[in-house]
């Protein structure tokens, strides 16, 4: 069992998840993952992590409250135990001097951005950080991100922060950095990295996406979190989770994603509706 010291939501629907497992925290390196089960019941789900303390023997992790098995997660409380923690798992993030890196967190992926950021600056490369949100209170951790950063720019699609609009803004900003950009590295979700890496490729420069599938085992076993990269299968659980954004067929992994959405999704905000229901009528 594995304590949970802390659970709870750090902005809307975006929970930041602090436990123990000191086997894991030993060996985790940046980009991997871990899976996670709720209870004894509860389904395996893959997390990226955004943090660990190797002494301490934790592990932090951000995850968005989607469906019913993250849903289940959200509710378990501080101090108690969950069964599950495995990893680490996945492939680290290839990190080296490139040079000038951009890195693009959305999402949860504002958290799992945070430990490539570090170990890319601990190499001596320029380290240049996007985080994007819908609005400025979905934006976080941006002082971690400023430390590890040379440069830390924000986009909110609203304009209540930062620069307004999307990543589409991509050419707009490689433009305006002092020295070309060497590597893009993007984490969140499916449709931030599809548009990140559509808005790099004409400007060849080589993206790395942290793929997000359907997944089951994570060692293999079982090929749900296969994907198509480069005309080629790969499993994301041992292949990856970092492939080719430019070579990532996009089409295919949103249709794979979508394959238990009823199962998931819809339960969760039929429920969610009834109890906003429910408490206006008692209310």
């Amino acid at each position: 069992m594995f304590k949970v010291l802390q659970n709870e939501m750090h902005v809307p629907n975006i929970h930041l998840l602090v436990v123990e497992a000191p086997e894991v925290a030993r060996e985790i390196k940046p980009g991997q993952f871990v899976i996670v089960r709720p209870s004894e019941e509860g389904e395996r789900i893959p997390l990226n992590v955004s943090d660990w303390d190797r002494e301490a023997g934790t592990l932090t992790i951000f995850f968005m409250n989607a469906g019913s098995s993250t849903d289940l997660l959200a509710s378990v409380e501080a101090g108690s135990e969950i069964p599950t923690v495995v990893g680490p798992l996945g492939r680290e993030t290839e990190i080296e001097k490139y040079g000038t890196v951009l890195l693009v967190g959305g999402c949860y992926g504002i958290g799992s951005i945070y430990p490539i950021a570090r170990a890319l600056k601990d190499q001596g490369n320029n380290v240049v950080t996007i985080i994007e949100g819908r609005s400025s209170y979905l934006i976080f951790w941006e002082d971690r991100l400023a430390e590890v950063s040379d440069q830390l720019i924000v986009i909110t699609r609203d304009g209540t922060k930062g620069l307004k609009g999307h990543i589409s803004r991509l050419p707009e900003i490689v433009s305006t950095l002092d020295t070309p950009v060497d590597r893009m590295i993007i984490n969140g979700c499916t449709h931030l990295l599809k548009r990140g890496s559509d808005a790099s490729r004409p400007l060849g420069i080589k993206t790395i996406v942290s793929l997000n599938p359907i997944m089951i085992d994570g060692t293999g076993m079982c090929g749900v979190c296969r994907v198509t990269v480069g005309s080629e299968t790969k499993f994301a659980c041992v292949d990856g989770p970092d492939f080719d954004g430019h070579e990532v067929d996009w089409a295919e992994l949103r249709q794979r994603r979508r394959t238990y959405i009823t199962e998931e999704v819809v339960p969760t905000r039929t429920s969610r509706c009834e109890e906003h229901a429910a408490s206006r009528r008692d209310g």
